[in-house]
């Protein structure tokens, strides 16, 4: 029987341990797994008989885990990577290889776009960046050999959203692959499958963990897609460690509270931040004045936890802002429980020369506020004791 989302991070896959009962499935804190005889680890090894072997090629903990985001999200399987940006890195890795073309939209994580300037371009693999909610600048950069087209939506840090039905139709008839990161939204607000995309991923560190202590990815598509892509992470080495897919596991089940909470406060504050005299505009997909409201209610189910908004007062002003909240806590990071700020121009982007940052429509007063689970009044009144001087 299919259930709605909030029981399906309870009960969804089976978690229970078959030997003893519990209700809360083992950590399996082992590096290695004992073979009853040779025969059975020859068989494990030609790929003969399933079971486990070492942990860097699997662990009940982190099988279990893909597995449940997979079935979140609709796909027929799912694979962990010991964090986010293991997930990015590992997904290109699996779609492309030297010679071949990706596709990735201008406005990205600060981490993705490093990786594929330094790192991804290094090793062969030609990459156009695009700003992707023009789709015409997607289908003009489609070449023979494009194997992926990677997207963020909303994006990161800017809530830019793309019309992930658009890109996967352009996609799809030069047979590439399309991966959406739906980091900011988890599965309760927005599932990319269901608009055709081919491969999700998430940085687990964010809404799945909830509670700020685990670093981790998630990557899930279709089974083929995830056998090669595994393949790939266990000569990497870039393994989840088993106490941190049981933390994710234990964190998933609250994730439906957390982030109905989490929404619920942002809508409320990005309203109140639209009136403020120091404040230029926001930007929240759920808000009628962002440019992409109608896309917003058409792929998404709710407007999520992340607000972007603009300073009047410029760079000194987030800066001011940053260093004179106490409520909102100054960190890079988002998905928490505790309400998150951070100044993109002068923290997570500030190694991107000016223009890239102007390609990537960070201007030098936007301010990302990763809002949490705290009353909103309190958080309301935390911002608005500084925003007032301003």
């Amino acid at each position: 029987m299919k259930y709605r989302m909030e029981t399906e991070v309870v009960h969804g896959v089976e978690q229970s341990d078959p030997h003893t009962g519990a209700l809360s499935m083992p950590i399996y804190q082992t590096s290695t797994f004992v073979f009853k005889n040779s025969e059975q680890g020859a068989r494990r090894f030609k790929g003969e008989e399933s079971g486990y072997i070492y942990s860097r090629l699997g662990n009940p903990n982190t099988d279990v885990l893909g597995k449940k985001i997979a079935l979140l999200e609709g796909y027929e399987a799912g694979m962990t990577t010991g964090s986010g940006m293991a997930a990015v890195a590992n997904v290109v890795l699996a779609a492309a290889g030297a010679g071949d073309h990706i596709i990735v939209d201008d406005t990205v994580y600060g981490g993705t776009h490093y990786l594929i300037e330094e790192e991804i371009r290094n090793i062969g693999i030609e990459v156009t960046r695009v700003d992707a909610s023009v789709l015409g600048q997607v289908e003009n950069a489609m070449q023979e050999n494009t194997r992926l087209i990677m997207i963020e939506t909303p994006a990161n840090p800017t809530l830019k959203l793309i019309d992930i039905t658009g890109v996967v139709k352009i996609a799809h008839q030069g047979k590439a692959l399309v991966c959406v990161d739906n980091t900011f939204l988890t599965p309760f607000y927005q599932r990319p499958k269901e608009f055709g995309a081919d491969i999700v991923l998430h940085s687990a560190t964010k809404y799945i963990s909830g509670h700020g202590d685990v670093v981790a990815g998630i990557i899930v598509g279709d089974q083929k897609f995830i056998n090669h892509a595994f393949k790939i992470s266990t000569h990497y080495g870039w393994t989840l460690a088993p106490f941190n897919a049981w933390l994710l596991l234990r964190g998933l089940k609250t994730m439906g509270l957390r982030v109905h909470k989490s929404q619920e406060n942002a809508q409320q504050i990005a309203s109140w931040l639209e009136d403020h005299k120091a404040v230029e505009k926001v930007y929240y997909p759920f808000l009628k004045s962002h440019s992409q409201y109608d896309l917003a209610r058409k792929q998404q189910s709710g407007g999520g936890g992340i607000i972007a908004f603009e300073l009047k007062g410029g760079y000194e002003a987030g800066k001011t802002l940053m260093d004179h909240v106490h409520l909102c806590t100054l960190a890079v990071s988002l998905g928490d429980c505790d309400t998150l700020i951070q100044h993109p121009a002068s923290m997570t982007h500030a190694g991107m020369s000016e223009e890239a940052m102007r390609e990537a429509h960070i201007t030098p007063g936007l301010v990302r506020l990763a809002v949490g689970v705290e009353h909103v009044q309190d958080l309301i009144e935390d911002l608005d004791k500084v925003l007032q001087k301003l």
